[in-house]
Formats: structure tokens, C-alpha cells, sequence
């Protein structure tokens, strides 16, 4: 890029091309003689050799991509797949959020959550996402220098700490000549025009004059310091790293729900740290409640989480050892056959009474096994047990079934097998012969470890290690896939994907980043604390990450909607171009129609007095002059005059509204509650005495015509209603926009978008 003069404005030199040049041994030459406010210019220099024009580029984004492209080293800062390329894309954009000073904290807490599981923001090296990122957080100056001491953001200060180790000669070079205390200012002598980024003998000179300054230590020269864990961050008993290999292991028979989720997160984040492997196994050892769809939405919702794992495997490729191995235990004295009827069975466990069958000898356990693999009558009453201990304290100890009879086809293998193994008696096999070093398991379990290992130590297999952490319970939740079936079965809900679901699928459905689940979920870390969750604190931590992005549309309730007609409005409509979200430009722009005839909700016609001022959002003030009612008092129409003078600051009211125009999309606003009425559902209780009869509530409406572009699963706001999610988007006129609402985080939020509007 010989030749490639980097134009800016003297106070705002943009600090993260600077990087990006410097990181990447890029030359430019520099020209910071640009007027206040203009954006960055990237441009061949009047020396450049023939043939080497370079288009003119503009704005931050264009210019760290082209950096990106054609730095050789580090490689891939840009050019990564397709999908990587697109993340970092949205980074950039997102990377100017943290140069708006009241969006700053919010930017840093968002990209803290990201950074849970994450050593660098786009796959596994640095980009000029990450150069992005650290510019707009060293470019603060003393603010970002008081953030990191607090500890507040440990994900983002560690991977800023990160970044700064690896090319801190570089970047320290940059802030030393650009960031004050106050943040980003004015270049000093060494950066004025014709200064060589590329040129490391000017950076030599540069670090020589800033040595003793200080500025560089304040914007994150780390040497010499610890790098900062993260506050979640706990240890794994005996875990070596390069060693460590876990599982993920649920059972096919239901969608991943939240639950789950923390289960896999936490064996995703251990793997990672131990930079150990992460396995996906499907415990299929009840063929009555599996299927394919089950391990097929399971492999996706996994997917969604962002879990890497080596590689897929099933219990049920293991049965045939299994079986071998029950009836080895059998020969050995350690397990035997029981026809015990399942209530007699289970009474006698809990009272430490021996079964009958217990002492029965080697040869009449195993013809009894050979009825039960036939899948006979009389092998069909059997079962086989474990010869452990009736008398422990540890129920779990007493005896526990190895396996069962089924004659029910498995969603693999069909009908192959008429014997399946328990989970208890699979888990800690598969475990030891997959070489599975720490078992992570729900603190509901604590009481079957000791069954765990005394079953380890009768096969004669390797000790795997248990680690606890505590089940996520939420709030008004069911997360039996059992009853969550039911919902299904019954017709309740629409799916394991509908919005009031606590399924991964349902969840996302409903408006919920995924950024956000895993930033909720590793909060609590590997805690073996049993808490009951709210969801609120979960779709606050959503609306943060939303909010900053979400474009801006405007809705009306076709239902009792009523007319302003505005005496000076314009009498030939005309359009106007504004942003969809005028803190992110990254949301592009909106066409806005102005009529003299338009729209507002019935409740804000209905709020407004006689000769009254409001405010238009997105046009300006007007004065209602008159107001027309029904026989029963209800506004039927208002007509008022536009007062574009007027100030903002002194109306009561700020109203959305339409234009009256063909061009209006029809909508269909979904808002979801709770299925049940009780924040915990105890065990012996039926959910049929406690399901919420009004979870689901439907309101019609028309938006603006921009509506029509939007696409499946984008997230806007609909000015003073609140967040949604497209669960439908415009196929023809006839049919209507379906959008979901999304929490967040406050109660009775669509409740509310029919009230009257009030002072922001």
C-alpha cells in the first residue's frame, strides 16, 4: 500500500485504522487536515506509481476491512469464511457504539457477555473486529483506565490484557502518540502529514520519547502486571491442561431447554479453558421416549449455543459391550436377575429388604438374562440388578437395575434389542471407555456419585472424576421434558419451538440472544448453590445487547384508531429518508411518508385536551384544535395544525403515528406469559391445576411500509411498544406480519402499549 495516504480530522484521528496499520506493518501516509466531523479517508497519494490508484474509501468499517485484505501478517484479519467475515462485519459496525459516550458501559457489558466463552471476538485469532474493539476502548482515555481497575468487565479486561501482550509495541506505540487521560485528541509532531505507520524506525523514536510518560501503562501496557481471571472462572479437581476431556450427554427424548443448556455451556467453557475435548453423546437407552427429530433439533440447538465438540457418539453403539459386560457381573456374583414386581421392587429398596431373588444361583440368573433378551413373556417380568448393598443409607446403593426389558423398536437400531441398559449402569462405562476424565453432573445427582463409582469399580474400569453444579431452576418454568411433552401432546402450545417454551428453540423464538443466555447462564458459573431464577434479570441482560442495534418502526392498533387531520399539513404527500435507529448507523435508513391526514392509537387520541401542543416523533409539534367524540364520549377524530417551531422539551405528549396510505403493512403482535400460575411446581402437584389460561394474547395492528423488508428472526422496536422479534415476515398483502414480543425485563410490557404516551 505504498503511496496510501490516511486523511482524518486533526481532533479526531481514527485510532483504529491507526492500529489495525501498525499491527499489520501496513504503510500510510498521514494527512489529519480533514474538517472537524468529516469521516476518515483512505486514498492513493499524487506519487503513487501508475496502476496503483486506490478507490476512495470512507468511514471506519471500509477501512479496517481493507486493511484486513491485504495485510499479510497477521493473517486472516478480514479474510476468514464466509460466516466469520459476516461476524466481523457486525463488529465493526457494533465497535462505534463505544464511541458514544452514553452507550459506552452498556457496549462494554455487552461485549464482556460475549467474551464468556471467547478468546478472541471472531474465531480463534485476531481480527480487525478485535483491533475495533480495543480502539474504541483505549481511545477513552482515563475512562477505560478507571473500568479496568473495578473489575466490573473481567471478560473484557482480560481479553484487552490478551491482546495488548501479544502486539503491545504496536499498540502502545498508537496510544502513546494519539490518547490522552481525556481520550482521543489531537496528533502531536510525530504523527503530523507524511508520518510513515509502517516505518519502525519512527516507532523506535516514538517509544524512546514515551518512556517515563505513562500514557501507554494507562492505556494498556500490562507488562510486569497478572492478567485478571474472570469472576466466574473455578478450577477443575486435577484437571491438567491439554488432558482434560468431558461430555456432553442428554438424553434424545425432548428438545434442549435452558436447562441443558447451562449443562453444556459449563463442559464448553472447561474444555476450552483446559484446551482439553469436548464429546457429544446421546444417552438412547429408552427407545419409548426417543427419536430422531429429538437427536436432530438437538444436534442443532447445540449448534445455536456455539458448542464446539470433536465429535458425536451414542450410548447405543455400546451395547453390545454393555451387554457383555452384564453378564460378565453375573458370572462374577455382582449382578443378578429379579422378577420382583416394579412397587414390591421399589418398597423394598426403600425399607433395605433383601429381594427374593437375590441369592439366586449363577445358572438361573442367566437363563433368566437369555428370556430376557429373547424379549419373552416370562423375560419381559425381569430385570437385572446390582449386588451392591440393601442395608446403606445411600438408597442409591440398594440394589439398583442394570437393565430392563423394552420391546419397543429403538430409533437407531429397531428391533434388534428387546434389553436396554439403564442410564446409571451405560454412564459410568461409556464414561471410562471414552476416556472422559471429569463427568459434569447436576447436583441432584450427589446422592447416585457413590453408585457412579462403586459401579466403575465392579466393572474393574478407570475412575472418572464427578464435578457438581447446581440445576437452573427458573421462575413459573416446567422443565420436565415429560410434562413439556404433554403441553405438546395436548395442543397447547404450537411445538418444543413455541415462544412460551423453555426449549433453546423456544427461547430464541421468543426474541432472546444467545449472547445473552450464555452471559446469564456462566454468571453463576459452576455454583452448587440450588437457586430458583428470575427472568427478568435474563431479558435485562438481552435488552442490553438488542437495544443498541434494533432499528426503529412505528406501529398504530387497527382497532378503534383515530384520524388527525392537519389543517397546514402538507396537502401532496412527500418522503423523507431518517434513520432506522439514529445512534447506529448500522441499521441503515427508513422511508417516512408525511401526509396531512394520519394515524394515532386510540389511547393517545383519547390523552390529548383541546388546543394542546404535542409532539409528531420524527416530524415535530402540532396543536389540536378540536376534538370530535362519539355518543358514548369516545374520540372519533382530531384536527390540529402543525407547530414545527415549537419545542419538544414543553409538550406532555410525544406520539407515533401513520400516515393514512395504501402503502401501510398489516401486523400481527404476539405477546407470551407463562404457561403455569406457580412459580415452582412440587412434584406431586398436577400441572393441569395450575396452567395459565390467557399465556398467549394477539393484537392487530398496521406499521409503516418499511416493514416489508423485514426478514425471519430480525429484532426491531416498535417506538413506545417495546422490542419484537419477526416470527413472519410480508409474503403478500393478505397476510399479516407476525411479531413476537420480546420481554425485557419489566413487567406487563405489551399491557402497556395501549396506554397513553407519556414524557419520556
Amino acid at each position: 500500500m505504498a503511496g496510501t495516504v490516511l486523511a482524518f480530522p486533526p481532533d479526531c484521528p481514527p485510532l483504529a485504522v491507526l492500529a489495525a496499520a501498525r499491527v499489520a506493518g501496513v504503510q500510510l501516509s498521514l494527512d489529519p487536515t480533514l474538517p472537524s466531523g468529516s469521516p476518515p479517508v483512505l486514498r492513493s497519494s499524487a506519487t503513487s506509481t501508475p496502476g496503483s490508484e486506490l478507490e476512495e474509501m470512507r468511514g471506519l468499517p471500509q477501512l479496517l476491512r481493507h486493511i484486513g485484505r491485504v495485510a499479510a501478517k497477521p493473517p486472516g484479519l478480514y479474510v476468514r469464511s464466509e460466516q466469520e467475515s459476516q461476524e466481523i462485519d457486525k463488529l465493526l459496525e457494533y465497535a462505534l457504539s463505544f464511541s458514544s459516550g452514553v452507550e459506552f458501559e452498556a457496549a462494554c457489558a455487552n461485549i464482556d457477555g460475549y467474551l464468556l466463552l471467547r478468546t478472541f471476538l471472531v474465531g480463534h485469532s485476531l481480527s480487525v473486529a478485535d483491533i475495533a474493539v480495543w480502539a474504541g476502548l483505549a481511545g477513552t482515555g482515563q475512562r477505560w483506565l478507571s473500568l479496568r481497575k473495578s473489575n466490573k468487565y473481567p471478560n473484557l479486561v482480560r481479553w484487552f490484557d490478551a491482546i495488548v501482550t501479544e502486539h503491545g509495541e504496536a499498540l502502545n506505540d498508537v496510544t502513546a502518540t494519539y490518547v490522552g487521560k481525556r481520550g482521543v485528541g489531537k496528533p502531536d509532531a510525530s504523527g503530523s502529514k507524511g508520518v510513515d505507520q509502517g516505518s519502525s524506525e519512527g516507532t523506535r523514536k516514538k517509544e524512546q520519547n514515551r518512556k517515563g510518560k505513562g500514557d501507554g501503562a494507562a492505556n494498556g501496557d500490562m507488562a510486569g502486571k497478572d492478567k485478571i481471571a474472570p469472576a466466574s472462572e473455578v478450577d477443575l479437581p486435577g484437571a491438567k491442561v491439554g488432558e482434560v476431556c468431558l461430555r456432553f450427554a442428554p438424553e434424545p427424548s425432548g428438545y434442549l431447554h435452558i436447562g441443558h443448556a447451562k449443562a453444556a455451556l459449563l463442559n464448553h467453557y472447561f474444555a476450552q479453558r483446559y484446551k482439553g475435548k469436548l464429546i457429544l453423546r446421546f444417552d438412547d437407552t429408552n427407545p419409548a421416549k426417543e427419536s430422531s427429530e429429538f437427536v436432530e433439533n438437538l444436534i442443532k440447538d447445540v449448534s445455536t449455543l456455539g458448542i464446539q465438540y470433536c465429535n458425536i457418539t451414542y450410548t447405543s453403539d455400546y451395547f453390545p459391550r454393555l451387554m457383555e459386560l452384564a453378564e460378565r457381573l453375573i458370572i462374577q456374583g455382582k449382578a443378578y436377575v429379579d422378577d420382583t414386581p416394579r412397587e414390591q421392587m421399589q418398597k423394598e429398596r426403600m425399607d433395605g429388604i433383601e429381594s427374593k431373588c437375590r441369592n439366586n444361583s449363577v445358572d438361573q440368573n442367566l437363563a433368566l438374562w437369555k428370556e430376557m433378551i429373547a424379549g419373552s413373556e416370562r423375560g419381559l417380568q425381569c430385570c437385572i440388578r446390582g449386588k451392591l448393598d440393601m442395608q446403606d443409607p445411600n438408597k442409591s446403593l440398594r440394589d439398583p437395575v442394570y437393565y430392563r426389558c423394552n420391546p419397543m423398536p429403538h430409533h437407531r437400531i429397531g428391533d434388534k434389542y428387546k434389553v436396554y441398559p439403564t442410564y446409571d449402569f451405560a454412564c459410568p462405562f461409556v464414561d471410562a471407555t471414552e476416556g472422559i476424565t471429569h463427568a459434569l453432573r447436576s447436583s441432584e445427582y450427589h446422592d447416585r456419585n457413590a453408585q457412579y463409582y462403586r459401579i466403575l469399580e465392579d466393572m474393574g474400569l478407570r475412575q472418572v472424576q464427578i464435578y457438581e453444579f447446581s440445576r437452573l431452576n427458573m421462575v413459573y418454568t416446567l422443565l420436565s421434558k415429560r410434562k413439556l411433552k404433554w403441553f405438546v401432546e395436548t395442543g397447547i402450545v404450537d411445538g418444543w419451538d413455541d415462544p412460551r417454551f423453555p426449549t433453546v428453540q423456544g427461547i430464541v423464538r421468543r426474541g432472546l440472544k444467545i449472547e445473552a443466555l450464555i452471559e446469564f447462564i456462566l454468571q453463576q458459573g459452576a455454583s452448587k448453590n440450588l437457586n430458583l431464577m428470575e427472568w427478568d434479570k435474563l431479558w435485562t441482560i438481552n435488552k442490553k445487547i438488542i437495544d443498541p442495534v434494533c432499528p426503529r418502526h412505528t406501529a398504530v392498533n387497527e382497532e378503534r384508531r383515530v384520524l388527525l387531520f392537519l389543517t397546514n399539513g402538507p396537502e401532496t404527500s412527500f418522503v423523507r429518508s431518517i434513520p432506522r435507529h439514529k445512534k447506529y448507523e448500522g441499521a441503515g435508513m427508513k422511508a417516512t411518508t408525511y401526509t396531512q391526514r394520519i394515524w394515532l392509537d386510540f389511547a393517545d387520541a383519547s390523552a390529548i385536551s383541546e388546543n394542546e401542543e404535542v409532539t409528531l416523533m420524527d416530524w415535530g409539534n402540532a396543536i389540536i384544535k378540536e376534538i370530535k367524540k362519539d355518543d358514548e364520549g369516545n374520540v372519533t377524530f382530531l384536527i390540529g395544525s402543525l407547530h414545527l417551531e415549537g419545542s419538544v422539551k414543553t409538550t406532555k405528549l410525544k406520539l407515533t403515528w401513520l400516515p393514512e396510505i395504501d402503502e401501510l403493512v398489516r401486523l400481527s403482535l404476539i405477546e407470551y406469559d407463562y404457561l403455569i400460575t406457580k412459580k415452582k411446581l412440587e412434584e406431586d402437584e398436577n400441572v393441569t391445576d395450575f396452567l395459565n389460561p390467557c399465556s398467549k394474547k394477539e393484537t392487530l395492528a398496521l406499521g409503516d411500509s418499511n416493514m416489508r423488508n423485514l426478514k425471519h428472526g430480525e429484532i426491531i422496536q416498535l417506538e413506545r411498544r417495546g422490542y419484537f422479534r419477526c416470527d413472519v415476515p410480508f409474503l403478500r398483502a393478505s397476510k399479516r406480519i407476525v411479531l413476537v414480543a420480546i420481554p425485557d425485563g419489566r413487567q406487563g410490557m405489551l399491557s402497556q402499549a395501549s396506554a397513553p404516551a407519556q414524557k419520556p
